[in-house]
């Protein structure tokens, strides 16, 4: 490492608003709503809010990483028809990392067939589905980040040369479940998947670790900045999901666009249906966006999921816990997944419990179980509480 390096933070070079405004948009645009356009709205909300509070749980993780770093939040990114809306950019001494947020409700699973599958409850069901590949989702982000790069006025032929051999060893694409409810059973799914999906607390290992193998050469703090700057140009302030989402909403209650979103000079996209039959407020086009089959599990959405103020370091009370798990087990003589094994560890870091009895309600932890390692567990629990 250069010596005379004094960047030794996260900074972030781009921090987004956009999701909150427009939240806090739809709510004085719901009292003016009535009808099945309220209820829509309604949902519209709800799901942001979601949406919102995962990028605040990755903005966290990120922010107490300890890694040198520029962050870029919500990248709007076109080049002739093809645009694409990245959640972060990390850019550090050695690598690019382009992230993908997905907060999502219920279980995941990827089988070895690179297929993603959802598994929730609904209404008392077990419910298990397919949906869209995050992964291909991202690479096409990084598909169009690499023509932008290849087309920008500065690519000569050789630079252009350079960039389709080197692009793949500079940027790394990483889908990032937020949801510290979800568990993901990736078992199955093919080397090359499984090393591009992982949970939020996992991300700060999973950047050390790339950065750990590439043999790439460090940058220096002028390099650094100067490579966040030109990710930086990149993004279009002009365009914005959210404004075409809001045109229609607010077109279907019959409020000005412009006006009401505090935005002159626009073209307002006269396509939009004010009888609220778009593709994206119609039944079938709104439930594409809207999964109504988890709508119930969106009502338990609570500020208690923001992690903004968590002072827990989650990467310790794994260690300690395993630890715990291995010590007894050497000392009873037994396996340590009889103890409790990670799937059990997870479920217990989510209920967290503070007592015996709500031990009993973790996966895995029966009277006696509870009872006998109930006391050390609930200990190492109590020295990270931050509730």
């Amino acid at each position: 490492m250069n010596i005379f390096n004094k960047m030794d933070r996260v900074e972030f070079l781009r921090e987004s608003n956009e999701a909150s405004d427009y939240i806090e948009k739809l709510k004085l645009l719901e009292n003016k709503a009535s009808g099945d356009i309220k209820s829509k709205i309604e949902k519209e909300i709800k799901i942001c809010t979601w949406g919102m509070l995962g990028e605040k749980n990755i903005a966290f993780e990120l922010r107490n990483s300890g890694i040198p770093m520029y962050v870029l939040h919500d990248v709007n990114i076109e080049i002739e028809d093809l645009t694409a809306q990245i959640d972060y950019i990390v850019v550090t001494r050695k690598l690019n990392f382009i992230i993908e947020c997905k907060n999502l409700i219920g279980d995941i699973e990827i089988d070895n067939n690179g297929n993603f599958l959802r598994k929730y409850t609904f209404k008392g069901k077990q419910i298990k589905e397919g949906i869209y590949s995050p992964i291909t989702q991202n690479q096409r982000h990084l598909e169009v980040l690499k023509k932008v790069k290849k087309s920008s006025n500065n690519s000569n032929i050789i630079s252009r040369m350079a960039i389709d051999k080197f692009f793949d060893q500079y940027h790394k694409s990483i889908v990032v479940l937020s949801n510290p409810k979800t568990i993901l059973n990736a078992k199955y799914a093919k080397k090359d998947v499984k090393d591009k999906v992982i949970r939020a607390d996992q991300l700060n290992a999973y950047i050390k670790n790339k950065m750990s193998e590439s043999k790439e050469a460090s940058s220096n703090d002028k390099e650094l900045l100067e490579r966040a700057e030109r990710f930086l140009k990149l993004h279009n302030q002009s365009k914005s999901s959210f404004e075409k989402r809001y045109q229609e909403f607010a077109s279907a209650v019959g409020v000005d666009y412009a006006q009401d979103f505090g935005i002159d000079n626009i073209t307002k996209d006269t396509s939009i249906n004010k009888s609220a039959n778009s593709a994206y407020l119609s039944n079938s086009g709104y439930n594409n966006f809207f999964d109504n089959a988890v709508e119930e599990n969106l009502n338990d959405i609570e500020p208690k999921q923001e992690l903004e103020n968590k002072t827990i370091d989650m990467d310790k009370l794994r260690a300690e816990l395993k630890e715990m798990r291995l010590k007894t087990s050497r000392k009873e003589n037994i396996k340590p997944y009889f103890i409790f094994n990670d799937k059990q560890m997870d479920d217990l870091i989510d209920k967290y419990p503070k007592s015996k009895e709500a031990l009993i309600k973790v996966s895995g932890f029966g009277e006696k179980k509870a009872e006998k390692y109930g006391e050390e567990i609930l200990s190492i629990l109590a020295k990270f509480d931050y509730n």
